[in-house]
């Protein structure tokens, strides 16, 4: 079932996840309010996990009932969640123009939680290992639906609001498709008055989009870049990732080497590891030639196999001796631990079953 047969649902309220501190308090302006409530709405939102504006005990009568009249916090809800033995947790969320987009939780070691947050619904990308492509392009997620994912799981998995958390823009989506939305969530997240994750602790995932890399570059936010290469060939990379036929190898190298970085950080290169097409030494030697002149570390992924998918798991000893080729050549390279195997683990899974189940 297409998800856009069902027709949206109209509402006048704005959502109150959209807004940055600095536009609320402009709004409250604007009503007759005093600016400085801004402050108290959002530490009650951020803070508090509060979000029914009748509970927000410091605030007049007046501005709560401008608040009920004008804004809501019901724009997004979690519908559904499945959790790992390992302890990830994948989230289904559902818009009030009943569409579906997914987020997963991922607890790495004690006290320390990584949330991948979707930035669309669907994608345009095309990657022929993802399961996300299959459904094709819906729509941008506004920057409250990319807030609330990572409000709504802090809040779910009851980590205290002065509990730092890292973010990667790489769930359902191209971040860089959604730059415009993606930058307000950015500002949003690490405002310190709310959810304060610093830019430093967020992660902009792409598969390559060379000129808004560099559109991203100018606009200096202080976030780390990703980048999803899987390939270190024009051929194959084009055979998985179509956008490779507008913007090559060579042409997302260029706008990496002059990306601004944090002088501590480096640019990481996603690799997604897949049985007997890239998981070769011959394509670590390549590597190691392409990123010579970037301060880069290699993040080795497994693939996550998915029903008819035409590709395959890889093999544990080849993907752990193409580290240790890549190390000793001098190049930072870690293998993400798989995650969530015991459920929908590969990225659109849990939204593509339930859109065939209603179907």
């Amino acid at each position: 079932m297409n998800e856009l047969t069902n027709p949206p649902t109209q509402t006048a309220k704005q959502n109150i996840f959209d807004f940055t501190l600095e536009e609320l308090g402009i709004a409250l302006e604007s009503a007759g309010f005093q600016k400085f409530r801004a402050k108290q709405i959002y530490h009650w939102l951020y803070v508090c996990y509060e979000e029914k504006f009748d509970a927000m005990n410091n605030l007049p009568k007046d501005l709560k009932a401008y608040l009920n009249q004008n804004f809501t916090t019901q724009k997004v809800r979690i519908t559904k969640k499945e959790q790992s033995k390992d302890g990830s947790v994948k989230y289904l969320f559902a818009t009030d123009d009943n569409l579906t987009y997914e987020s997963v939780f991922l607890k790495m070691k004690e006290d320390k939680w990584t949330i991948c947050l979707s930035s669309q619904i669907g994608c345009k990308v095309g990657c022929s290992f993802c399961l996300t492509a299959k459904g094709g392009f819906v729509r941008n997620l506004s920057a409250g639906e990319i807030v609330y994912q990572a409000l709504a799981i802090k809040k779910d998995q009851e980590i205290p609001s002065n509990k730092a958390i890292n973010i990667v823009y790489m769930g359902m989506g191209e971040p860089l498709d959604n730059l415009t939305n993606v930058t307000q969530c950015i500002h949003i997240l690490s405002e310190l008055n709310g959810l304060s994750i610093s830019v430093r602790r967020q992660t902009i995932s792409t598969s390559g989009i060379a000129p808004k890399i560099k559109k991203l570059g100018a606009l200096n936010l202080g976030v780390q870049l990703a980048i999803s290469l899987h390939a270190v060939s024009d051929d194959l990379r084009t055979k998985l990732m179509p956008i490779n036929k507008a913007y090559n190898i060579q042409s997302i190298i260029d706008e990496v080497a002059a990306f601004p970085i944090d002088s501590r950080k480096r640019v990481m290169f996603e690799y997604l590891v897949i049985d007997e097409l890239n998981d070769g030494l011959d394509s670590a030697k390549k590597l190691i030639a392409l990123l010579n002149k970037i301060k880069a570390k290699v993040n080795l992924i497994y693939f996550n196999p998915y029903e008819n998918s035409p590709y395959k798991r890889p093999k544990q000893e080849k993907v752990e001796a193409f580290r240790e080729f890549l190390l000793k050549k001098g190049l930072l390279c870690t293998i993400r631990e798989s995650k969530g195997l015991d459920i929908s683990a590969a990225c659109g899974q849990l939204r593509e079953r339930e859109i065939n189940q209603k179907g």
